[in-house]
């Protein structure tokens, strides 16, 4: 399975919760996740999409650090078994 399957599979699943899983770039800032994940009530979090088996790099690790550390939620997937979970928790209040 390829990445570009499993960030489908997670776009899907997002909308099928009424949010948006919109594309996240962000010019002059390397390593940023690929995903936003904006679900009702105000949900955010960030999504690394991998494929299966792969791990992120350390500049996406640097990234995840830094955006954990101003309080948000990022995730990385490489299976789509783990989407369920990763909604779940960005849902939790």
């Amino acid at each position: 399975m390829r990445e570009r399957e499993v960030e489908r599979r997670l776009v899907t699943a997002v909308k099928k919760l009424g949010g948006l899983a919109p594309k996240f770039t962000s010019p002059g800032l390397d390593g940023v996740p690929d995903r936003l994940v904006l679900l009702p009530d105000g949900r955010l979090a960030f999504v690394e999409v991998k494929a299966p088996g792969q791990k992120m790099r350390p500049l996406q690790l640097l990234r995840k650090r830094q955006l954990e550390s101003l309080g948000f939620r990022v995730y990385c997937i490489d299976r789509p078994e783990q989407i369920g979970g990763v909604l779940d928790e960005i849902q939790a209040p």
